[in-house]
């Protein structure tokens, strides 16, 4: 976006581009063939990626309304949120007014870390002085998170939960972080096991046999308040449902969003949005075996590992070989698609792999529109997010005139 230079970016970005331009220079070029044909490659030009003569859907770019460009706000604004600050970030670590406090709360005399940090790495690197002190692993990253690592061997779950939610009141006012995160953690049994058989032989620890593991199913988010009222609260106010996949719920503190399947990874996401898809479908779910069944449903998921593993980690190939995975099974979602669905991808924020340092990037955003019954267009550049959330509402004739942000509707 034209603002790039005020978030401490050192060059304009475009994740896709980027990511483009890396394979087909280094590797070979991308290949997203289910999202050429809806117009991916329509909206900008991408190396290695052709536009096509008559896309499937409808296709454009989005601005971001807010002054923001992390997880919490880029999710809050799609649904018509406008956020009332920024959320404060820590690339030098906590100041020691909070990490006393921090301290006091726990019942601990010292904090391991504190410092912007790779998850996997940390628990690594301080994982057995962790065992030996009981100390937490607190820790930050390139968005607005107080991160606390603990081994549930050695610190219980509820323990740890417990922290975290005495964490989330430490951090308010000036120091509201947007989440405080519980990352627990556990010796990988594989590499005990290995270890004891051969203690010699680990010289060389691979990423996938590092001595401590993290407990991904276990992780819990406590994010802040949405700062208003968001489309999810409006589809539920006209009974309708919303159901989040992966980080939703917490992303919007449970506000909004009164059921979540929990995913583990993007396969294991796109395996149960289908699934979700396919009950619906057939009147199978749930809540339709239930007696209770709405004409308006919102699904909502997040397909987080293009950030976290690769982006942040500024790794193209994994990038791109992440987007690859997610294409292969767009033709799933669409064949359980009705006349009465509409589809909306896009992104929360941008997340370079080959920009400078492991922040996100300020960037605009694709946006895909796909119905069946919707007319492709060019949405060109859209001045909000928000529009899908506008769009949602449009779709279900829902009228709320007490959203934050006044969005347009991309069907109507």
């Amino acid at each position: 976006m034209p603002d790039w230079a005020e978030y401490d970016e050192v060059a304009p970005s475009n994740t896709l581009k980027s990511t483009c331009a890396w394979m087909k220079e280094n590797k070979r070029p991308i290949k997203l063939p289910n999202l050429q044909k809806l117009g991916l490659a329509n909206i900008d030009e991408y190396p290695g990626l052709d536009s096509v003569k008559d896309p499937q859907a409808s296709y454009g770019k989005m601005s971001e309304l807010n002054n923001a460009k992390d997880t919490i706000t880029g999710h809050w604004e799609m649904c018509g949120i406008k956020a009332k600050n920024a959320f404060p970030y820590y690339p030098n670590g906590f100041p020691e007014e909070i990490l006393d406090k921090l301290k006091l709360a726990f019942g601990v005399s010292g904090i391991l870390c504190n410092a912007t940090a790779s998850g996997t790495t940390v628990i690594n690197e301080l994982g057995d002085k962790h065992r030996e002190t009981g100390f937490p692993i607190v820790y930050t990253s390139a968005d607005s998170v107080l991160q606390i690592a603990c081994d549930i061997d050695v610190i219980p779950l509820e323990t740890l939960y417990k922290w975290c939610e005495l964490a989330r009141e430490i951090m308010r006012g000036e120091h509201e972080v947007a989440r405080i995160i519980a990352r627990p953690f556990c010796l990988n049994p594989k590499w005990v096991a290995e270890e004891i058989a051969s203690p010699s032989a680990r010289n060389d620890v691979k990423a996938a046999d590092m001595k401590y593991i993290r407990l991904g199913d276990k992780r819990h988010d406590y994010s802040v308040l949405p700062h208003g009222k968001s489309i999810l609260n409006s589809v539920l106010e006209n009974k309708g449902h919303v159901i989040g996949l992966g980080k939703i719920q917490d992303i919007f503190a449970g506000v909004g969003v009164p059921e979540n399947i929990h995913t583990d990874n993007n396969a294991d996401g796109l395996d149960k949005i289908i699934q979700v898809l396919k009950e619906t479908k057939e009147n199978t779910s749930p809540k339709i075996t239930q007696g209770i069944k709405s004409d308006k449903e919102v699904i909502f998921i997040n397909l987080v590992e293009t950030d976290s593993n690769y982006g942040h980690r500024r790794d193209p190939e994994g990038f791109a070989k992440a987007l690859e995975e997610i294409d292969k099974r767009i033709p799933e979602i669409l064949a359980e698609m009705t006349d009465e669905d509409i589809l909306l991808i896009s992104a929360d924020h941008g997340c370079d792999p080959t920009a400078k340092g492991s922040d996100h990037t300020r960037e605009y955003v694709p946006i895909i529109c796909y119905g069946k019954a919707i007319p492709a267009k060019d949405l060109k550049t859209r001045k909000s997010f928000a529009d899908i959330g506008a769009t949602i509402l449009d779709w279900f004739n829902i009228e709320d005139s007490d959203l934050p942000i006044n969005a347009e509707s991309m069907v109507s």
